[in-house]
């Protein structure tokens, strides 16, 4: 259902505001470089700084601009349950093919408690909702176990993006769900490896300024090119690597403006690059051809 390439898109702001001329561009780059789905209002779309109307209205855009021709996987999780049912709800109400539902953070649930807060989630809509664990930022790591659950318990849990840099847990959760459970790696220098043991593509950060590359990459790999996936991994694992120079997603943004695509304006608490970085990155998009 979700296999391939996602890109995690940035929400572009101008004078303090959504830009949705900007939104637009990013989305058609996307479209155009031939990726098969799009995440907005993840955590690359600074989710945690946008009210719920700007949430929701991202989403509303993202659909509308999508048009049909690449799926739209919204980013509706959060760590209280209720908002998280709110704001699928309105993903569903707005046309999204489905929901990517990041673990509570902060608050720092048991197991059980991931349990029930997905569940419950799932049980108030019907679209398909891909789990995220990121324990880099949540603090905990949904169990191998606790997915398999959710799975078995929820017809609508789908797949899972895999975002804590462990190869071994891909193996582990493709040997408890089987071939139909989606596993999308979280870490673009990590997509190959991931895929190698059974994952299905990426949600990828890097896919917002190379689209092209990026789904090249994946396709390449899944049709049994693994020659020439490693051959694109290794001129732009750079890239992958210097995106995240700093808090995602601070480079990216960075390096869309560098590109001419928005404007580089983040919410605080984000700030602009420090300069020392900004220079490394500008080197390695043009070592990379993405910059001339």
């Amino acid at each position: 259902m979700f296999t391939g390439t996602y890109t995690a898109i940035v929400t572009p702001f101008k004078n303090g505001k959504l830009d949705e001329a900007a939104l637009e561009r990013v989305i058609k780059l996307q479209i155009k470089g031939g990726v098969d789905g799009i995440v907005p209002v993840g955590t690359t779309g600074e989710s945690p700084t946008l009210d719920y109307e700007e949430h929701i209205r991202v989403i509303e855009l993202a659909v509308k601009f999508a048009a049909g021709k690449v799926k739209v996987l919204a980013g509706t999780g959060g760590n209280s349950t209720s908002e998280a049912m709110l704001l699928t709800k309105a993903a569903e109400e707005a046309g999204a093919d489905g929901s990517l539902q990041v673990a509570p953070y902060y608050n720092k649930p048991t197991q059980e408690g991931l349990f029930q807060h997905f569940h419950a989630i799932a049980r108030a809509t019907r679209l398909p909702l891909v789990l995220y664990s990121i324990p880099g930022r949540c603090g905990i790591e949904i169990s191998v176990d606790t997915v398999n659950r959710l799975a078995h318990d929820s017809v609508n849990i789908v797949g899972i993006k895999e975002a804590g840099g462990n190869a071994d847990r891909v193996s582990q959760l493709r040997a408890v769900l089987g071939p139909k459970f989606n596993i999308l790696s979280g870490d673009d220098s990590l997509t190959l490896p991931f895929m190698s043991v059974g994952a299905d593509g990426v949600i990828s950060v890097a896919s917002n300024i190379i689209p092209k590359e990026v789904s090249h990459m994946v396709r390449a790999f899944a049709m049994g090119k693994p020659d020439i996936a490693l051959k694109l991994h290794a001129k732009f694992y750079p890239i992958f690597k210097d995106l995240f120079i700093e808090t995602n997603p601070v480079p990216v943004k960075g390096a869309l403006a560098m590109m001419g695509v928005i404007e580089e304006s983040y919410r605080l608490p984000l700030v602009p690059m420090a300069s020392k970085n900004r220079e490394a990155l500008k080197k390695t998009l043009k070592a990379c051809g993405v910059l001339k």
